[in-house]
């Protein structure tokens, strides 16, 4: 008489739930009605998957060929200039200005090398005048290579902070600096602007 309405439906639905066998307790692992598989069809499907995977040898040859094909495209980036597949360390508008900025100018750092040889010869030659000479040259390269970068690096810090003000400019006039110490046709990238032209 005073039974909820809730209780009267409770009791309707267990009433008619149907009556399982309790003799036959269902594996509690098992998802409901489904019995466990046997072992031998478990194997038999793992086999099958494990089949259509590949093997180690496979993927290892697959990861060598994707490896090789990466690196040539970025091999031809390098020689072409292609933004999409330069190393990370070369990619960007503030990178590339800083590489047009320094192949558009001459650099006393990418005369090193050949004055480095000249200076090395005379200084092998069993003359003293020769070897003052070569002592001599050797302090007056270096004091202008290191003048050159300081003015390159300021000029350049300040085209930066014109050009891109809200960019990241971390590491662009180091990168700038030690491509100046490169021969202009050893450089990599390749250089996309002339001597002289304005980048």
């Amino acid at each position: 008489m005073f039974r909820s309405r809730a209780k009267e439906e409770k009791a309707q639905a267990a009433d008619k739930a149907p009556v399982t066998d309790s003799s036959q307790p269902r594996h509690p692992e098992a998802p409901k009605g489904r019995p466990t598989p046997k072992r031998s069809q478990a194997q038999s499907q793992r086999r099958s998957v494990a089949n259509t995977s590949m093997t180690r040898k496979e993927a290892a040859k697959r990861q060598r060929e994707e490896r090789r094909a990466a690196l040539e495209r970025q091999r031809q980036a390098l020689a072409s200039g292609d933004e999409r597949y330069l190393p990370a360390r070369d990619k960007g508008p503030v990178r590339r200005f800083a590489r047009d900025f320094v192949d558009s100018r001459f650099n006393i750092a990418e005369f090193f090398l050949p004055m480095a040889v000249v200076i090395l010869v005379l200084s092998m030659v069993r003359v003293t005048a020769l070897q003052n000479i070569a002592l001599l040259l050797w302090l007056v390269v270096i004091v202008l290579i290191v003048l050159d970068s300081f003015v390159t690096g300021f000029r350049l810090k300040k085209r930066l902070n014109e050009r891109f003000p809200d960019d990241n400019k971390r590491g662009a006039v180091a990168y700038a600096l030690m491509r100046s110490l490169q021969m202009r046709r050893l450089r990599l990238p390749k250089p996309q602007v002339k001597r002289g032209e304005r980048p």
